[in-house]
């Protein structure tokens, strides 16, 4: 009998591997299934393009932008969602090794992006159009997405370009750091009309990582002082989290985002992991704990099951978030946040898909009637399952 006991717990230990595994597993095919569909929907007709919406409706108004989109042409997809893509063939190429990702990233996804790079105006930098047309917008916070996204696949591949370009990238950034308003960086460098949380606050995560990467202490400095001026001037006191912007004026949009938190969330755990301060790890915690209880809710799902489902802030922007509270765990091994992302990956793989496998901008699935679909609605799934399958 005591032979018996003790091998109890090493019964329950391979179950919970073996069950494990396969959510991993699942987890992964999803992301792949996802990849698939993107390449079979949204492809543009032209080599590393994608077109914005499924089905490509050229009268569908692009809202993101500092103005009304004004452009007629929209034949391909607007940077931002195109950048998506490219975090989420990093994701499946971070947990799969796959070469066949790598080349993806390197035939596919670079020239793509390549076709928004603007060398007429200095510092070079991607534009949020592709440059064909004539010039666009420029938009610091979509710089610093490739600039991650760029280091990212410098890490899982060796390739020294994607290095240099995340470098050149981080130049064009902090030529958008004025003093105005004690300093920040501007969104968009032709309307500089507010410092907004996305725009500084991965710059500071991509500062963090440049100088893990390249031991640099310039870029220190720099993640530092801009995660200082971030929390200073848009943190919200009373919970932790983080607001939109703040105009010249001095005027803060009080709007809240996954993705702001996210990012600071993810700046917080990195100033832990290189200073060892526990200022930094207690900042993290504090995001952690509230931006659950801020952007999800109670939720039964049909099958009964009593979930915190994440309110409608976007699929790509709680990819965002996602990537805060990874770097928490790698730090706090704890696994109960990711729990809660997890159980709404499974929910939204059920629920909030439509006939043709893609997926809506509401996870509770109330939008599933509108007509388009959404380029980076589908990257960010991507990202979220292949992200949640490691």
């Amino acid at each position: 009998m005591k032979n018996a006991l003790r091998l109890i717990p090493i019964a329950i230990f391979c179950l919970c591997t073996v069950t494990g595994n396969t959510q991993n597993s699942g987890y992964l095919s999803r992301a792949e299934e996802t990849l698939g569909k993107i390449k079979h929907f949204y492809q543009s007709g032209q080599a590393g393009l994608f077109n914005e919406n499924y089905p490509n409706d050229a009268k569908a108004e692009v809202t993101y932008l500092v103005n009304q989109d004004t452009s007629v042409r929209r034949k391909v997809a607007y940077l931002w969602p195109t950048s998506g893509v490219f975090s989420g063939v990093n994701a499946l190429l971070k947990i799969t090794k796959d070469k066949k990702y790598a080349i993806f990233i390197n035939d596919t996804i670079i020239p793509g992006i390549g076709k928004y790079f603007d060398n007429t105006r200095a510092p070079f930098c991607y534009q949020s159009y592709i440059t064909a047309t004539g010039h666009a917008d420029r938009y610091y916070d979509d710089n610093v997405w490739l600039g991650i996204d760029f280091l990212e696949s410098y890490h899982l591949t060796g390739n020294r370009d994607y290095l240099d370009k995340s470098i050149e990238t981080w130049q064009f950034i902090i030529s958008g750091w004025t003093e105005e308003q004690g300093g920040g960086i501007f969104w968009c460098e032709q309307k500089k009309g507010s410092k907004n949380t996305c725009s500084n606050a991965p710059s500071a995560v991509l500062a963090l990582q440049l100088f893990e990467t390249t031991k640099d202490k310039s870029y220190f400095d720099w993640g530092e002082k801009i995660y200082r001026w971030t929390k200073t001037t848009l943190q919200d006191t009373t919970d932790n989290l983080y607001f939109d912007n703040i105009s010249l004026s001095g005027k803060i949009s009080k709007a809240k985002y996954t993705y702001n938190s996210g990012q600071m969330l993810q700046a917080a755990a990195l100033l832990y992991k290189i200073t060892g301060k526990e200022i930094y790890l207690t900042d993290a915690r504090k995001i952690a704990k509230s931006a659950i209880q801020y952007f999800s809710e109670d939720f039964f799902t049909p099958e009964g099951k009593k979930i915190r489902l994440f309110k409608n802030r976007g699929n790509w922007f709680n990819a965002i978030l996602v990537r805060g509270y990874k770097e928490l765990n790698a730090l706090d091994k704890n696994d109960e946040y990711l729990k809660i992302f997890r159980d709404n990956l499974d929910y939204v793989w059920d629920h909030v898909r439509d006939e043709k496998g893609l997926f809506v901008k509401n996870w509770s699935g109330e939008d599933k009637a509108t007509p388009r679909r959404w380029l980076l609605d589908q990257a960010a799934m991507v990202e979220l399952y292949a992200t949640l399958g490691n």
